[in-house]
């Protein structure tokens, strides 16, 4: 059967036979308006399109109506600034938020087409890395599921995060072109295109600094609706495009280069061209900071249009003592710090409010999130830079700074910590600390996960914590159940609403209610079931996409995230030659099957990175090649890592890689969607694995390695890898044959780099933990020997995983730091008459 029809539960939606007509009619509608007036010569595109329309249609009435409805009621508007929003595919996760998924699926199925198909038609819009903007992306979806009356803001960037190709073993990058077909989910709103100006110099008058001489950019802002989850709410995210303006260079068409004045504009439009692929690591380029700016200046004037214009304060003569109880913006990350002093400008400058006033209304609007305490993620822009960049901006930086440090109970005696606490820093040049300017310009400081956050303030900040307890906090990351649950594993979200209801889905901690199935025999049976089943389409997918055959009843050993020493894709990669020597020094002895599984793009700068994906695609040659070791140990290197991929990968997982040193993986999310779905985590006690351990008991994880505190007696001792490698047999062995080209017999210097590092300058200290995790992995084989301990164990986690909600995180966000209330009103659909909507409203102002 081309499409499995999926069972009728209200999760998805209701079918009725008139919501599957008016499905049909207005796929076959946009058919039509495509020019494709004959079926029979319609591409899979066009029925991607002609179906993204028509669920477009659904939304467009609710987006009107959210957005008349935010106007009556005025509520306080949470901005959330972000330079990444990695959102995917936007078509099944629309049709699910909608109701519409089962209705979706039948008048394809009647039509003839394969839903799967259309949905692979889909380009993934990849204007993220990784983490940071994933979780942005889950917030969105957050923020409208609780009726928050939210606006996620960025770039729109025209190409989006490389497509990875591996050739030879080789990362190669590959532009991710992902606007060439078009996007059916945005619309363009030239009516609220923006100036935003660069360079130029101060000029300082009787009213007060003026910038002048500067270049000019436009920015362009594209809407994409971000809509709840079956609450008729539909939210935007806003996302900029720059333009040059008709005269940009129109001085060089004056003097006749009228072909060279057209062709500068590309420097301008080069803003918003493309998405810097760096996780986690800084790099301090002029083109980045003008992205930084430019997606900060044009928000910020649509934040002060929207609050001037809203409905009580376009009555009443403009004042700006509610802003902050109008507005609340969020920064993730340091990248739109720029935002803090761009808004103080406004105030001063533009508004004419005094300082000290613009200080306190500019405090109390911001809060900042922390997602990283890697020294080489922190940005650090050069004074020189800025300065030539954004002048105007430089001198509130610095008049911020000396007011800061001007407190006189800022450490009068201790000259050094004040210098540790400036936002300038002055060894090796002059720069600007930006994560010092975000904690300084917010009343809010959030980590990620309740490791990460005590590790900001007793370390990375601890002098402004110990100046501000008060303003330190902790947010633990969460996930949408709605992609990473109902979209991506339909078998496992109907199985749960069948067992416990469906109220789950905006209600995650309900899922403790599983507990009480964990020894159901009936239970046990279907949850395997369902893995197994999932384990088996991905094989499939392999198999077709990849060429690679692999075995379905293997332990599926997955470790899928950015390429990063930290991330120690080493050490999974020395456990997986362990497991090949063994088997090859005794071949007739038991050995539960694996197939392990790596994934993920390196930064194309990043040299060290690089090297590890060609030692593990260098390793799986090897031994997915050798006779001996047959179907025992198959290495699958996971080609262009990305949303869509591990929508399909995670639900097939047996086992999750989380294996970080202690003390820097800020909290990751990746463990927490293979936890929702039905992973057992193999990790240390790092970021969100310790709050992983507390609701789920350390005994259903496997937890291994060195805790904070020992990294930092390591440190303290001094770290020596020979120690080890004298010590473990094991580890030589593997180390031995790595160096003396075992795996790379044509170039046998090849890792050359890799072992350099490992030896002399190791940060992460992978052989630390060498031992400790092998132990932990004959663990993991034993008890998948036991398919019903394994299973209870499975039930364990996924009851467990309700804190890991990013409702959850939003709640507290909202309540601790926006000071707004989330809502389980639902805004009545575009199909009840606008009366309903006054009746909602009259019945909001009576409570």
């Amino acid at each position: 059967v081309a499409v499995e029809k999926r069972k009728q539960i209200s999760i998805r939606g209701i079918v009725g036979v008139e919501n599957v007509a008016e499905i049909k009619q207005g796929f076959n509608r946009h058919l039509h308006f495509t020019l494709v007036k004959d079926r029979n010569v319609a591409t899979p595109r066009d029925y991607y399109f002609a179906l993204a329309h028509t669920v477009r249609d659904h939304l467009v009435g609710r987006w009107i109506r959210t957005q008349q409805f935010y106007y009556e009621t005025d509520p306080k508007r949470v901005y959330y600034l972000s330079l990444e929003f990695y959102m995917g595919r936007t078509l099944q996760n629309t049709m699910i938020n909608l109701g519409l998924q089962n209705a979706c699926d039948e008048a394809i199925y009647q039509l003839g087409l394969d839903m799967e198909d259309l949905e692979e038609m889909e380009e993934d819009a990849g204007l993220g890395n990784g983490g940071l903007g994933r979780l942005a992306a889950c917030f969105l979806d957050s923020m409208a599921t609780q009726g928050l009356a939210a606006y996620g803001y960025g770039i729109r960037y025209e190409y989006g995060i490389f497509n990875q190709k591996i050739k030879d073993g080789w990362q190669v990058e590959e532009a991710d072109d992902w606007l060439r077909y078009g996007n059916p989910w945005e619309k363009a709103r030239p009516e609220y295109m923006l100036p935003v100006h660069f360079y130029g110099r101060v000029e300082k008058t009787d009213e007060g600094s003026k910038w002048v001489d500067t270049q000019v950019v436009l920015a362009m802002p594209y809407d994409t609706p971000i809509p709840g989850y079956m609450n008729n709410t539909v939210n935007t995210m806003r996302l900029w495009s720059a333009r040059a303006p008709n005269d940009f260079n129109l001085k060089d068409f004056n003097v006749g280069d009228y072909i060279q004045a057209v062709l500068d504009r590309n420097l301008a439009e080069n803003i918003s061209r493309v998405l810097y692929p760096n996780d986690n690591c800084f790099e301090g380029k002029e083109l980045r900071l003008k992205q930084e700016y430019f997606v900060v200046a044009a928000t910020l004037q649509d934040v002060i249009r929207r609050f001037k214009t809203s409905k009580k304060n376009s009555s009443n003569p403009l004042s700006f003592d509610s802003f902050p109880d109008k507005v609340a913006m969020q920064l993730n990350d340091t990248h739109p710090a720029m935002a803090i002093p761009e808004l103080m400008r406004i105030f001063v400058d533009i508004e004419k409010l005094d300082w000290d006033m613009a200080w306190d209304l500019t405090k109390r609007t911001f809060a900042y999130t922390n997602h990283t305490v890697l020294p080489e993620a922190l940005e650090r822009w050069p004074v020189e830079l800025m300065e030539t960049l954004l002048p105007r901006h430089l001198e509130i930086i610095y008049q911020i700074n000396q007011n800061h440090l001007d407190v006189p109970s800022l450490f009068p005696d201790d000259m050094d910590r004040i210098r540790h606490m400036s936002l300038i820093e002055e060894d090796g040049g002059k720069r600007v600390n930006m994560a010092h300017l975000c904690i300084v310009g917010s009343h809010a400081v959030n980590g990620v996960a309740e490791i990460h956050s005590n590790i900001i303030k007793t370390d990375i900040f601890r002098d402004f914590s110990e100046l501000e307890p008060e303003k330190f906090q902790n947010k633990t990351n969460g996930i949408t159940p709605r992609r990473w649950l109902l979209l991506c594993n339909p078998g496992l979200a109907d199985l749960i609403a069948e067992a416990i209801g469906e109220d789950y889905v905006k209600d995650l901690s309900q899922l403790q209610k599983l507990n009480e199935l964990v020894d159901g025999d009936t239970f046990i049976r279907d949850i395997s079931k369902i893995k197994q089943d999932n384990k088996l389409k991905f094989a499939q997918y392999l198999e077709k996409e990849y060429k690679v055959k692999i075995n379905p009843s293997s332990l599926f050993d997955v470790h899928v995230k950015r390429i990063h020493e930290y991330k120690r894709q080493l050490l999974n990669c020395l456990h997986v030659i362990t497991l090949y020597n063994r088997i090859k020094k005794t071949p007739s002895a038991p050995f539960v099957p694996r197939t392990v599984i790596i994934g993920g793009k390196a930064a194309p700068g990043y040299h060290m990175a690089k090297m590890i994906i060609k030692l593990i695609t260098s390793v799986g040659e090897v031994v997915n090649n050798d006779p001996v070791v047959g179907s025992k140990l198959k290495v699958l290197y996971l080609e262009n890592y990305r949303v869509s991929l591990a929508e399909k990968v995670i639900p097939a997982t047996d086992l999750s890689e989380q294996i970080s040193t202690a003390g820097t993986e800020a909290s990751g999310t990746g463990n927490m969607k293979f936890m929702l779905n039905g992973a057992l985590t193999i990790g240390t006690m790092d970021g969100a694995n310790v709050e992983m351990a507390e609701e789920a008991g350390e005994e259903n994880l496997f937890i291994f390695g060195m805790r904070v505190e020992d990294v930092a007696q390591l440190d303290a001792e001094g770290y020596d890898a020979m120690k080890y490698y004298k010590a473990l047999p094991e580890l030589k062995q593997v180390i031995d044959q790595i160096k003396s080209g075992f795996f790379s017999p044509r170039q046998p210097d090849i890792f050359k780099d890799v072992m350099d590092m490992l030896f002399k300058h190791d940060r992460f200290k992978v052989f630390a933990d060498f031992e400790d995790y092998v132990k932990c992995q004959e663990r993991v084989s034993l008890l998948y020997q036991d398919q019903k301990e394994w299973t209870k164990m499975v039930i364990k986690n996924i009851a467990a995983s309700g804190k890991f909600s990013s409702d959850r995180t939003i709640k507290d966000y909202a309540t601790e730091i926006w000071g707004v209330e989330p809502t389980d009103l639902k805004i009545p659909p575009p199909s009840e008459p606008r009366e309903a909507l006054e009746e909602t409203l009259r019945a909001m102002k009576k409570n």
